[in-house]
């Protein structure tokens, strides 16, 4: 265990106790959990306070766990250039209760943020832009969220009569998330190139 981090993570819990939901090193990092409506008083505490000093924020990102009652996990990766040390801040959320913004402390994360609702949905209140960033306007849906269709929605192409760009249904013969391995689209009944190297499987035993 890192002594430096585990001290840290020990300052920071006896700090903050009503925030602090758990502090553990994973992976050579330190990991703090907060309660999601203390994120930016949190946020504040590692930038300011001299025993921490995390002056810059390397990203913010998105989790989904759709099994859990609050699915996404939203997560903070910040540094100290003068500790040498990196410190993960994570947070649990749900679809409907919105996350409240860490521009006031981290300007950076205004388009960290933008992502985050853009690819998984995730709300953040009292962010000035919130919009999507990374897929099209009118983009249904959020694709990093693990419910969403391999194929997507919509497939975009070039029409050369209407000289635009036109968005039509995604049509495949089979939906990609139920095989059935028996229709001429999945089926394969021959050996391929390079199978016929393959050891045969063992002969069963005669009864």
């Amino acid at each position: 265990m890192n002594q430096v981090l585990k001290e840290i993570g020990e300052h920071v819990a006896s700090s903050l106790p009503d925030d602090v939901v758990l502090v553990e090193q994973r992976l050579g990092e330190l990991m703090v959990t907060v309660n999601a409506g203390s994120i930016v008083r949190v946020l504040s505490f590692l930038r300011d306070d001299s025993q921490c000093d995390f002056k810059v924020l390397v990203d913010v990102c998105g989790v989904d766990w759709p099994q859990r009652e609050r699915r996404f996990d939203v997560v903070y990766n910040l540094l100290s250039v003068k500790l040498n040390q990196r410190i993960r801040v994570k947070l649990e959320a749900d679809e409907a209760t919105p996350v409240p913004t860490a521009i006031g402390v981290f300007p950076a994360a205004g388009w960290y943020e933008r992502e985050a609702w853009d690819l998984y949905g995730i709300m953040f209140s009292d962010h000035p832009d919130l919009r999507r960033i990374l897929t099209d306007y009118g983009f249904e849906g959020h694709p990093l969220r693990k419910d969403f269709p391999l194929t997507g929605h919509v497939e975009v192409r070039y029409d050369d009569e209407l000289k635009r760009v036109v968005y039509e249904p995604v049509k495949l013969t089979q939906d990609f998330r139920r095989f059935d391995f028996l229709s001429p689209w999945e089926g394969m009944n021959r050996l391929l190139p390079g199978d016929e190297k393959a050891a045969p499987p063992p002969a069963a035993p005669k009864s």
